[in-house]
């Protein structure tokens, strides 16, 4: 087998995510190339759809939001993200099982039981939460309290959190699209089959999860069963890998680890200069491997993942997250992990200024000197 290097990884990951040139596709298609992007805040997925393509505006998603062409809900790890309604309706049923196993977790079960040893029934609790959502929108927290209401001595937010997760829902698009910054916890939420028009898809679907590895690979290959499992939560994969045989190319990792791709998909050169870009909080490229040497460091990840489930917005400088931002008080600040190159620091200043009017800042500020 080929033995692919860690520059090599990179680029193939950089160029597979219009992040070693932007693109002119369509923000549909570039999302389904996406498969997810997560969107715990609504507003990081426009961050990283400007980081990827030429031209694009926030009325360019927002319109695809309200036309129900794209939506946000709880789909892979059990977190919030966008994606095509297409692809919800096939990959939702897929991964029920891993937010099944979320919901199972003993912060909801204890919720469900009271003090003398009783509690509620999940499913009972799903078809409940259905009938009070009588296939309207509905804000999140009215559900809680009606639920709360009828279960007294239940919390009724984490009742409705829990038939969020074992039941499709969609977020509305006045609150689940572009809109001022802050994790937004009034959102509203609709019924999937009711929002879309149409039902999930049948979840006996036996090429499911090969199409969901095939999408993986696509987006960011080359990568290894474990990087497949991490990025959507599901398990025992590498069964199913070894049923596709011949349609996939085997690589071995830097470390020895095999690799997989589609037997179609081309490498860029690892010589193929990377541009600076500016990344959201929560992007694609920093969680969708089990492991992320190929974008980040170990040695930055703390940095990144301060824990208590943050993963902060990030720059690439040559293709490698060197740094965080954050936009303070109409300013975007940086903060490099260590000194950069005079010809990357102008790079990175050049791509801050253009990304702060796209996210409504003003100025552009170092949290610390950055040349060498």
């Amino acid at each position: 087998m080929t033995t692919l290097s860690l520059r090599a990884l990179n680029r193939a990951l950089l160029d597979r995510q219009f992040l070693l040139a932007r693109t002119d596709r369509p923000p549909l298609d570039v999302i389904g190339r996406l498969v997810a992007l997560q969107a715990q805040e609504p507003n990081w997925p426009y961050v990283g759809l400007w980081s990827r393509i030429d031209g694009f505006t926030q009325a360019d998603l927002t319109a695809l939001v309200e036309d129900r062409k794209v939506v946000r809900s709880t789909l892979l790890r059990s977190t919030q993200h966008l994606v095509t309604a297409d692809d919800f309706r096939r990959l939702r049923p897929l991964v029920q099982p891993v937010l099944d196993r979320t919901a199972g977790s003993s912060y909801f079960t204890r919720n469900r039981v009271t003090g003398h040893g009783t509690g509620l029934d999940a499913a009972a609790l799903v078809t409940e939460g259905l009938a009070l959502l009588g296939g309207r929108t509905l804000p999140r927290r009215e559900l809680a309290r009606q639920l709360a209401e009828r279960h007294p001595g239940h919390d009724g937010r984490i009742l409705a959190g829990e038939v969020e997760l074992r039941t499709p829902l969609v977020h509305d698009p006045a609150t689940g699209s572009w809109g001022s910054w802050g994790n937004r916890s009034a959102i509203s939420v609709t019924p999937a089959d009711a929002w879309l028009g149409r039902p999930m898809a049948p979840t006996g679907d036996g090429d499911a999860a090969k199409e969901l590895i095939r999408r993986h690979l696509a987006a960011f290959g080359p990568a290894g069963v474990k990087d497949v499992q991490a990025w959507c939560g599901l398990t025992r994969l590498g069964g199913v890998v070894a049923e596709m045989g011949a349609e996939l190319r085997r690589y071995s990792g830097p470390g020895g680890g095999e690799l997989f791709d589609l037997a179609d998909a081309e490498l860029p050169d690892p010589e193929t200069p990377a541009p600076v870009r500016l990344l959201p909080a929560f992007d694609n490229v920093l969680l969708a491997h089990a492991d992320r040497t190929r974008i980040i460091g170990d040695e930055d990840r703390t940095l990144v993942m301060p824990g208590a489930a943050q993963v902060r917005p990030t720059f690439l400088v040559d293709g490698r997250v060197r740094g965080t931002w954050s936009l303070v008080a109409g300013t975007l600040r940086l903060a490099p992990f260590g000194p950069l190159r005079a010809t990357d620091r102008a790079a990175l200043e050049e791509e801050a200024h253009r990304l702060v009017p796209f996210v409504g800042g003003t100025a552009v500020a170092e949290d610390r000197p950055a040349t060498t």
